[in-house]
């Protein structure tokens, strides 16, 4: 995935996917597991009660001299950052069940 900062500033970045379509993330998280580094976001576009609407953790590879996002494939890597993210926001971040994460 490329990706694109967004005119709506740091926290917002437009991602283009391998067939070309782009899609609006907010930035919620960085952080590191297993010398890895991970980002947490979720979609800006969608609506809060939508069914696609969750916390999307994503991975930084580096690839050609480049730093790019990638799926997490190992299901257990990605609970265990999902995880990892979860301990790192504040008790109230849910309170509003804004954020559910994907399962």
């Amino acid at each position: 995935m490329d990706i694109e900062y967004s005119e709506y500033g740091n926290d917002f970045l437009t991602l283009i996917d391998e067939d070309g379509e782009e899609f609006e993330l907010e930035h919620l998280d960085t952080f590191e597991m297993n010398d890895e580094l991970y980002m947490a976001f979720v979609p800006a576009d969608d609506d809060v009660d939508s069914d696609d609407y969750g916390v999307i953790l994503l991975k930084a590879i580096e690839e050609d001299d480049e730093t790019l996002l990638a799926e997490i494939e190992d299901e257990e890597e990605e609970q265990a950052a999902y995880e990892l993210f979860l301990s790192r926001v504040p008790e109230d971040f849910f309170e509003d069940d804004e954020f559910e994460g994907d399962d």
